[in-house]
């Protein structure tokens, strides 16, 4: 299982580490290993041009020593220094090694610059780093003669900010992040892309896309989760001895080898009954399609029965596609109450959202089984969320939009704080939160929330949200709680829709196989 951490803790556990660490040790042991990455990126050292974006923190240093490594091997290196300070030690490094230096302080003064960054010091040998041995001062024509550099680049290293940034970038470092985006070359940020919050993954403004971001000791949660997922690239982890002085993580992801021992299995005493009837209320007149990927994904995910209560149009193409399914036809307005005995219920892809729809959902949340609630049926709980107070569970699955109207929080606010509103949705609802998109998080209050990390933008298109439910809710009958099945049945989704171009029946069609790609694992000692 991969685990994620705040910026606090993060920080705690490096003092705890610190203090029983030679100084410098931590900025060593991160220096190599960015190097070793970087190096891998390049392919070729000798000869290639590399430009470190330097500010005034600590990843400053780690860069600048990297930088070192690699002006030792054959690299040009040109360092652009933009914060109020720099890690003198550092900077030592990469003059001796033949390193160029290009003060843009210096070409800023006068100009009103200020200081961008939350500067946390310069531990290891930090200092006021002025003009010296192979200095430019202002020569390559501030920012603009920086973007040169940075686009002739074949590798340009983002150490502007670290995990102590928050807010907007100031200038020059907005500016700078920019310019990333001109680079020829690769871009790699250290221990986090700059503009980006670790702690959150909230992007205030301008900010760097890397393509690859080294950080270290552990990850950190703005790594996971968009947008700032999307700005880190490929994520690599140095180990610098953090583990034992964490916490216990705020976030969480679940691998291959964490979902394969969840997945409910059948055994020889097994029958279909014991493997959980999963009960499906879906689909409308206007909506046929809803409820026969809905139950197609209970079925295709090894439900042991699916009953499926509809009205008239979708029953006949249920009925017509999937003869496994148990189908109880409901007048308008009837309840589920004849429907017989399921383990958990998917209610709402396509039911509607009329007096109809509504009463329906009644009924569902009126049983004393979990019940997964999507689509038009969270629509219609918004409208009153008093239908969510139950007895039983309830796991709701909404992208932002149907999260905005449940919370009266705007769409927008929402993309840009996911974590902080899908934990917010779980504590105020007391529900299970699975909230869709660019990035899938699960919120359950009292535990850490996960993010999925196999999902697909392939997944983005019509239908696939109907299989994801009913993916679920097997999951939710074969005995898994709301967080687990929910875990897992984003997992399991995001592998099926891998593949593109792809429609949401395809996602049903894949699932089989994805499925026993997993639970045909051999157990531990087997």
């Amino acid at each position: 299982m991969l685990t994620a951490y705040t910026t606090d803790q993060i920080r705690a556990a490096e003092a705890a580490l610190m203090a029983r660490s030679p100084e410098g040790a931590l900025m060593e042991r991160a220096a190599a290993g960015l190097a070793a990455i970087c190096a891998r990126t390049l392919g070729r050292v000798y000869g290639s041009r590399v430009v470190l974006l330097i500010g005034g923190g600590d990843n400053g240093g780690d860069a600048l020593y990297a930088g070192a490594r690699l002006a030792s091997r054959g690299a040009r290196v040109d360092a652009i220094l933009a914060g109020s300070r720099v890690h003198g030690a550092g900077l030592a490094a990469l003059r001796r090694a033949g390193g160029r230096v290009t003060d843009l302080r210096a070409a800023t003064a006068g100009g009103g610059g200020t200081s961008p960054e939350s500067e946390a010091g310069t531990a290891g040998g930090g200092g006021a780093g002025g003009v010296g041995q192979n200095t430019t001062a202002g020569g390559i024509g501030g920012v603009a003669g920086a973007g040169e550099l940075v686009r002739a680049a074949d590798l340009v290293v983002d150490g502007l900010v670290g995990i102590g940034g928050a807010g907007a970038l100031r200038e020059p470092y907005a500016t700078l992040a920019g310019l990333t985006a001109e680079a020829a070359g690769a871009v790699v940020a250290v221990d986090v892309p700059s503009g980006v919050d670790a702690g959150s993954g909230q992007v205030g403004g301008a900010a760097v896309r890397a393509d690859v971001t080294v950080t270290f000791g552990a990850y950190k949660i703005g790594l996971l989760v968009d947008p700032g997922a999307e700005h880190a690239g490929r994520v690599e982890l140095v180990d610098i001895g953090l583990r034992p002085h964490l916490p216990g993580p705020e976030a969480t992801a679940l691998t291959g080898a964490d979902v394969a021992p969840l997945l409910p299995r059948p055994d020889a005493g097994s029958d279909k009954y014991s493997r959980g009837v999963v009960g499906v209320a879906a689909g409308s007149h206007q909506y046929t399609g809803a409820a026969v990927l809905a139950v197609g994904g209970a079925i295709r995910a090894g439900a042991g029965m699916v009953r499926y209560a509809g009205v008239a149009e979708p029953v006949a193409q249920v009925r017509a596609r999937w003869p496994e399914a148990v189908i109880t036809p409901l007048e308008p307005g009837e309840g589920i109450e004849e429907v017989g005995r399921v383990q958990a219920w998917v209610l709402g892809p396509g039911l509607g959202t009329g007096p109809e729809a509504l009463a329906v959902a009644r009924s569902v949340l009126a049983s004393d089984v979990p019940v997964l609630v999507d689509a038009d049926a969270l629509t219609l709980v918004s409208r009153d969320r008093s239908l969510l107070r139950r007895a039983a569970p309830v796991l709701i699955t909404p992208h932002a939009g149907e999260l905005s109207r449940l919370l009266d929080v705007p769409r927008a606010r929402i993309e840009a704080r996911r974590l902080e509103h899908v934990r917010r949705a779980a504590a105020e609802l007391g529900v299970t939160v699975l909230l869709k998109g660019s990035t899938t998080l699960v919120a359950q209050e009292g535990r850490p929330v996960r993010v999925n990390l196999t999902g697909s933008p392939w997944l983005a298109t019509g239908g696939t949200g109907d299989v994801l439910a009913g993916l679920a809710g097997a999951l939710l009958a074969g005995g898994l709680d709301g967080y687990d099945a929910a875990s897992c049945a984003a997992h399991l989704h995001g592998i099926a829709g891998r593949h593109g171009p792809l429609a949401a029946w395809d996602v049903v069609e894949a699932l089989p196989s994805v499925i026993r790609s997993l639970a045909d694992r051999p157990r531990e000692g087997v």
